[in-house]
């Protein structure tokens, strides 16, 4: 707000009174006792937030954000004894100080960038309505600021306030902000304009006071009632007219304009009716936004006619209701709860708002309301100010994929807000990414793998792919080979049949597949989980038994015994069977049968022993259960290794059963080795993936078979 020198008595005098009726207004007033306030500029700003219907609450926390900009020490002692919802309502307005800041400094994007940016940083958007009011009391009183600062704040008013105010339908607000920033930024035109409509206003004033005269007859005689007014026009709409249509002011017909008030809106049409048989109208000049809305919720009748003495007359006819509503938008239907936290309907109103300030356009409010709310975008800057979009989750190498093709290609690093971050980093809305390039780079293969979370938008996953599609053919033949090689060896698979892969994935052949892992069109994952499939036969459906009253004994897991009923399986430890291995049993004496891999030392040497007690068995179709397996990490010692390994194998969902790990001092190589509970190869593999991910980490594979 503007800063005048006024003693602390003058300042607070008006303030005094409105807040006796609000305890939380008369502590911010209070508290901002000895601030260098404009009482002025205070007091319009509450009286244009009372106007806006918006509560004590909001209007309380339009003054503390006075002593929030101003003296940040004193507001973080205050803030903990005031409501959370109150803090939030001050802290947003904090935030859209940076916004201010960028707009002020930009070198490129655009204003729309900076409003949706705006939007997703503030959490309650009551803040608009407090923003929009302080800015209209700023610009009131902007005619006495430094010319530069003022026309500073009016490029602000025109690129961000007046169009936000628009969205929202607050035309009341809306149509003074663009009229003093016009006045402000071209004066000359200003006046040009003024100066006409002064010019002709005795005989404008008498015009209308005669159609006036004549539509009201008219009206009460067709059993209308109806309030009739005259409809100012505002300065910047004419001046926009004259430069759309490329008219001079003399040919603007809507300069002479009345409104109609009806009670409904049979009434509406009734007394478009009514104006029609009075007058010719002009058939190009009419608009039904009764039927079609505009984007912002704007409804009335528009209509041009040919009025008294053959001049052009514009008639607006809408309901008291919809005037209301016209006038002050959104903030028309919103309703604040006093001292009470946000239930549903607060909720879903919030969500309207969100829809309506999305960036829309008019003649589509079907596609418009579709479209994403803000919560689910992240808007990222660049270091000149330039606003990028991205969905909920985005990497900072996702935004340089963003920003453009070759800087995604390039980049080795990143920088948010001037703090070096890995490339895995998701960026919340309103920070600045600056990327680090390398002068001759391509992208890494591992970007394509899902496990590590480097890219995490399908637009930037599919720029690196198309980078890896150009390059020779035989080299991601190689590559593909090599990832499969080194999936198989983490899985401990080296003898796994591969035939059936190319067909599940509607490849051609093995090459096919190969380029598909190469290009992370297939996952490793994915394999993994086919893989199991393919060693889980369909057991075919058996002829429905007829009932017979006896015991049956509960499932016991994915286990098929060949030509044995029911017995009990165990597997075995020594080689940790997962589903998809091959295997086989081997009966023991009291634990049932013990299933082992088909490769297992251990199972061979019982084999050699015993052979009879060798049968056959496979993975059935039963319910999902977990395995145990053992898992091996080699890599070289850091601070908080452990504690990221463990946090990996948590968040995939898997369970530590054992784990053990040896330190070697002097070349400081670390080898852990967990037991863990997996569902399947698919979770065994993303685990391993996300696992060798981690910094120092050299190799994590599954523990072969001894």
């Amino acid at each position: 707000m503007v800063q005048t020198a006024r003693s602390a008595s003058s300042r607070l005098a008006g303030w005094q009174a409105r807040a006796a009726a609000s305890p939380l207004l008369a502590a911010a007033v209070e508290a901002c006792a000895g601030l260098p306030l404009d009482e002025t500029e205070c007091a319009d700003t509450l009286d244009l937030l009372a106007m806006l219907g918006c509560d004590a609450q909001t209007q309380a926390a339009a003054v503390w954000f006075e002593l929030a900009r101003r003296d940040s020490a004193a507001w973080a002692a205050r803030a903990r004894t005031l409501p959370t919802e109150l803090q939030r309502l001050v802290e947003g307005q904090l935030a859209a100080q940076k916004v201010w800041a960028l707009h002020a400094q930009r070198e490129t994007g655009t204003s729309e960038g900076l409003r949706r940016l705006l939007l997703a940083i503030i959490r309650d958007l009551r803040v608009v309505f407090v923003l929009l009011a302080r800015q209209l009391a700023c610009m009131r009183g902007a005619v006495a600021l430094p010319e530069a600062e003022r026309a500073a704040l009016a490029r602000l008013t025109r690129d961000i306030h007046a169009p936000l105010a628009n969205r929202l339908g607050i035309w009341q607000l809306k149509w003074e902000l663009e009229d003093l920033a016009f006045r402000y930024l071209q004066p000359d035109t200003y006046k040009r304009i003024a100066r006409l409509l002064d010019e002709r206003r005795a005989d404008r004033e008498a015009f209308i006071a005669q159609v006036m005269a004549e539509l009201g007859a008219a009206l009460q005689a067709a059993g209308i009632e109806a309030d009739l007014a005259g409809r100012p026009k505002h300065i910047y709409s004419i001046w926009k007219k004259m430069q759309r249509k490329g008219l001079e002011f003399s040919d603007l017909y809507d300069i002479r304009a009345v409104r109609i008030l009806v009670d409904s809106v049979a009434d509406c049409y009734a007394a478009l009716g009514v104006v029609h048989t009075l007058w010719q109208h002009l058939p190009r000049e009419f608009d039904d936004y009764l039927a079609r809305p505009k984007g912002n919720g704007y409804r009335s009748l528009h209509t041009a006619v040919i009025g008294p003495q053959g001049k052009t007359l514009e008639v607006q006819i809408r309901t008291h209701a919809m005037h209301r509503d016209n006038e002050l938008g959104v903030a028309a239907h919103w309703r604040y709860k006093e001292g009470g936290g946000a239930d549903a309907e607060f909720e879903a109103k919030i969500a309207w708002m969100r829809q309506l300030l999305e960036p829309r356009a008019d003649e589509d409010i079907a596609a418009e309301l579709r479209t994403e709310l803000v919560e689910d975008r992240v808007y990222l800057l660049t270091p000149k100010g330039e606003v990028f979009d991205l969905p909920h989750g985005a990497t900072v190498l996702d935004f340089a994929y963003y920003v453009h093709t070759e800087v995604g290609h390039r980049c080795r690093g990143a920088k948010v807000n001037g703090r070096i971050v890995p490339l895995t980093h998701q960026p919340r809305s309103g920070d600045r990414i600056e990327i680090i390039t390398a002068k001759n780079a391509e992208p890494s293969r591992d970007w394509l793998s899902p496990h590590h979370g480097y890219l995490n938008t399908s637009r930037a996953r599919e720029k690196a792919r198309s980078w890896f599609r150009r390059i020779a053919h035989e080299a991601n033949l190689a590559a593909g080979r090599a990832l499969l090689e080194r999936e198989l060896k983490r899985l401990a698979l080296p003898a796994a049949d591969l035939s059936r892969l190319p067909a599940h994935f509607h490849l051609r052949n093995h090459d096919e597949l190969l380029v598909a892992l190469a290009l992370g069109e297939v996952s490793a994952g994915q394999i993994a989980r086919v893989l199991q499939e393919a060693a889980q036969p369909v057991e075919p459906t058996p002829p429905p038994a007829p009932p017979v009253a006896r015991h049956v004994r509960p499932d016991q897991g994915a286990l098929r015994i060949e030509g044995v009923g029911n017995l009990l399986t165990v597997l075995a430890r020594c080689c940790q069977p997962l589903p998809g291995d091959p295997v086989r049993g081997f009966i023991t004496k009291g634990r049932g049968v013990s299933v082992h891999r088909a490769d297992c030392v251990s199972l061979a040497r019982l084999a050699r022993r015993d052979p009879d007690r060798v049968i056959e068995v496979e993975w059935g179709r039963a319910a999902q259960q977990s395995y145990q397996v053992d898992v091996e990490l080699r890599g070289y010692d850091r601070k908080g290794l452990q504690k990221d390994v463990t946090n990996v194998i948590s968040n995939v969902g898997t369970q530590i059963v054992a784990s053990s790990s040896r330190l070697e001092g002097r070349t400081g190589e670390v080898e852990m080795r967990f037991t863990l509970r997996v569902r399947d190869f698919e979770q065994l593999s993303t685990l391993l993936g996300k696992l060798v991910a981690l910094p120092n980490v050299v190799e994590a594979r599954r523990v072969s078979a001894s």
